[in-house]
Order: structure tokens, then C-alpha cells, then sequence
């Protein structure tokens, strides 16, 4: 099964599609993306990756002015020609090419990148283990940037370790995963950091908000901290890639297990809208 790869309007092979040396993603990360999951061609939660993108560009100054229906019209094209059931849609918006200047031109032209890869959800039950690890990240994480050396760094740290996934703090403060949000269950009620310059704003977690407004879950947003989540009666793990799983350990310590019914709740109503939007049963 090949990947088919996009390019300013151009759609092949990923091994065989090429972007200017000269684009500022290559010298500078000068870029923003977003991924979603597509499940039987229909890509789950798309309106709010493509709000996410567009404020991203807008938050960097990176003027993308293709209509949001053109850049649905060209996913469909993507789509139309791309296998598989379960798929990850990756997009990237960068400044666009220009000669090596650490200041950008006023009038540079942004180019647009896509794949569509396979990809293979983990299981509802799966145990996730967390690595502490000090977030040694900028201050501009709410930008789904494509400056992801400190993320790269933790998610490596953590899988050699053995963790599903890293627990990024600063000094008592959780912020995040690598590449996922953490959320805690406490008292019956969903405790997620607040969205600030320092946590980026999950799809997942979002989704999961609504779901929890709409069926009388209580959540309540606000700074916790590691010694909090180690004492949370649940703790959720949750990403586009993800979905949403339980952590059972972090740093080697029993965590957990104390409120599996509102987890599994939630659970089971994220997989509930996964599978009205797209019909899949995940």
C-alpha cells in the first residue's frame, strides 16, 4: 500500500514527491501543522483540525489565504486516491520558500503539504505508563508548530525507558505529553490544565470536554500537580493518535484504578462519536 503525498496541488507517491531546499520549514521549522484520523475515507473531527490550522497560521503570521472549501476540496482529491481504512491525514502550512534570512519577506507564498499514511489505533484497553520528564519546551506550545525537537527528545526518552508516553511539568506543574494531553479524574470530576501559552489545545481533549458538558460529567480546568495526578483517582491519556486510554503507572509507581467507571464512561462515549461521525467501531 503506497503513501500518497500532496504538494501545492500536486498529488503522488511520498517517496517520490520533493519540496524546495529553500522552504523555511528546512532551515527554521518556519512552518504549522495538524493531523487527523480518517477512518473509512471520512476524516474524523475535520472542521476543528482545520480551525486549529488556520488560527496556528494566524498566531505565527503565516499567510494562508486558501478558502477553508478549497483546502476540503483538496483532501477529498488526496482521499479519492489513498487505500486503506485507517489512515492518518497529515497537513502542513509553511511560510514558504525564500532565500535563507532568519527575517521572513512580506511576500512570501506559503506552501501546502499532505500525506495520508496507515495507521494503527491502539487498543480501548491498552495500560499506558508515563515518564516524568521537566518541560524544557518554548513558551508558544498553544502554536502547533513544527519546532518539536523537545517533544522529539521526551518521546524518545520515555519509549527507552519503557513508557507508552512522557508527563511534561515544569518544576510541580503538569502541562502535557509529548504528543498527547493528560487529563486526571478526581472526585467525580475531569480535571484539564488550562489552555495557556504552555498547553496545546487537544482535539481529543476537546471533544472530550463537549462530551462531558453535554452528558453532566463535571470538569473543571485548572493547574494540577504531579504529586495531584500521582493521587487522581483516574488518569486519562488522550491524542488523535491515541483516542483514549487509562495510565496505569508513572515512574514506576501504581497509579489509578480508583474510578474505572466514569473512565470507561468517557471512553466509551468518545468512541460512541467517533463511530456517528465515521462509522467505524474502533
Amino acid at each position: 500500500m503506497s503513501t500518497k503525498a500532496y504538494f501545492n496541488g500536486e498529488i503522488g507517491n511520498y517517496d517520490e514527491m520533493s519540496i524546495p531546499l529553500s522552504d523555511r520549514s528546512v532551515f527554521y521549522g518556519d512552518a504549522v501543522y495538524d493531523a487527523v484520523l480518517v477512518l473509512n475515507k471520512k476524516p474524523f473531527t475535520l472542521g476543528l483540525h482545520l480551525d486549529r490550522l488556520y488560527r496556528s497560521c494566524e498566531l505565527t503570521d503565516i499567510r494562508f489565504t486558501m478558502p477553508r472549501e478549497k483546502l476540503v476540496e483538496e483532501i477529498d482529491r488526496l482521499l479519492a486516491v489513498s487505500e486503506g481504512d485507517s489512515l492518518m491525514l497529515y497537513l502542513q502550512v509553511t511560510r514558504g520558500a525564500a532565500p535563507r534570512k532568519h527575517e521572513y519577506p512580506a511576500n512570501t507564498e506559503p506552501n501546502l503539504i499532505m500525506f495520508l499514511a496507515p495507521t494503527k489505533l491502539p487498543p480501548k484497553d491498552k495500560r499506558a505508563s508515563l515518564l516524568g520528564i521537566e518541560d524544557l519546551r518554548f513558551q508558544y506550545c498553544n502554536i502547533k508548530t513544527t519546532n518539536l525537537m523537545p517533544n522529539v527528545f521526551a518521546a524518545e526518552k520515555a519509549t527507552k525507558a519503557g513508557a507508552t508516553e512522557a508527563m511534561l511539568h515544569r518544576g510541580a506543574r503538569v502541562t502535557e505529553g509529548a504528543h498527547s494531553s493528560i487529563l486526571m479524574i478526581k472526585d467525580g470530576t475531569v480535571v484539564m490544565p488550562p489552555l495557556d501559552e504552555l498547553v496545546l489545545p487537544g482535539i481529543t481533549r476537546k471533544v472530550i470536554h463537549s462530551l462531558c458538558d453535554r452528558h453532566g460529567i463535571p470538569v473543571s480546568l485548572r493547574e494540577f500537580s504531579v504529586d495531584e495526578l500521582m493521587a487522581a483517582d483516574e488518569i486519562i491519556l488522550c491524542s488523535t493518535t491515541k483516542n483514549v486510554i487509562y495510565v496505569y503507572e508513572i515512574d514506576g509507581v501504581a497509579v489509578g484504578g480508583k474510578d474505572r467507571a466514569l473512565a470507561q464512561r468517557i471512553q466509551a462515549l468518545f468512541l460512541d462519536e467517533v463511530y456517528r461521525e465515521t462509522g467505524a467501531r474502533i
